[in-house]
């Protein structure tokens, strides 16, 4: 598994997509060794339909089953991993090659949120708290812009040009840099927390991420997903979503408003229209 993470980084996929794949392939590594298989050559068809099975009789902590994406998702992984086994003949066959993947459902958009509910959340926010400013200015950054929670969380204080009113997002999802607009009350949000908040947060100076914790290191995606559910649960809004949420809705207004979708399709760094 380690050398096959180590010719997909060679490759120039992104670091989340190796954890991934390292999360997924280990646990897959850990249900073979519970069943005394130890080596890749082990591994056959019928072991594999097993973990499907495995995967689809699966329950999580609260009693709810794996979705059918994550299973597909997991066996995509396992394919490409036994794919590059036998590609450099670590093993004689392929054993995944015929495995059939879970027919995913027809995805329904979720429901974005009204301009009111917008101002109703971001308003639960009291900015005389520090963590409170910082996500203010978070989630003001989101509904400007559109950009995905793991891109603002990686964004650097050189990333925001506050002349041009732009944010340049690095190494978005598959790899792909774009330039996006930012609105003046975003900005606005941004400067503040930054002079009054961020500055006094910074341990190391070299530190360039714009969102820090109080501590001077970046938060986790987890952490902001948390507050975002929060936030809309203050706020009595029901509606499904977190953080995805606050662009879902920036493309959404957009497109009512009369937006050219191909630029929407620019915005939001999405491959296909």
């Amino acid at each position: 598994i380690k050398r096959h993470l180590e010719a997909l980084a060679m490759q120039g996929l992104a670091e989340r997509g190796l954890y991934s794949r390292s999360r997924d392939l280990v646990r897959f590594a850990e249900w073979c060794g519970e069943r005394d298989i130890a080596t890749p050559a082990e591994v056959t068809k019928p072991v594999l339909e097993r973990f499907q099975r495995h995967l689809f009789y699966y329950r999580k902590a609260d009693g709810a089953p794996l979705s059918v994406r994550v299973q597909g998702d997991m066996i995509l992984k396992l394919q490409g991993f036994f794919r590059w086994l036998a590609k450099d003949n670590h093993i004689l066959g392929n054993p995944a090659s015929d495995l059939s993947l879970p027919r995913k459902p027809l995805r329904q958009l979720r429901e974005p949120l009204t301009v009111a509910e917008v101002e109703c959340a971001l308003g639960q926010l009291d900015v005389t708290d520090p963590i409170a400013l910082r996500d203010r200015a978070f989630f003001e950054l989101l509904y400007s812009t559109g950009l995905r929670r793991f891109e603002a969380l990686r964004l650097s204080i050189y990333d925001i040009d506050t002349t041009a009113g732009t944010v340049f997002v690095r190494q978005g999802k598959g790899g792909k840099d774009r330039v996006v607009p930012i609105g003046e009350r975003a900005l606005a949000w941004l400067e503040k927390y930054q002079s009054e908040v961020r500055a006094e947060w910074v341990v190391d100076p070299q530190q360039e991420h714009v969102f820090l914790n109080p501590d001077g290191s970046v938060p986790s995606d987890t952490t902001l997903t948390i507050r975002a559910r929060k936030l809309l649960r203050q706020a009595g809004i029901k509606k499904v979503g977190a953080c995805h949420l606050f662009r879902h809705t920036m493309a959404t207004q957009m497109l009512e408003h009369g937006a050219d979708v191909r630029y929407i399709q620019e915005m939001l760094g999405h491959a296909s229209l």
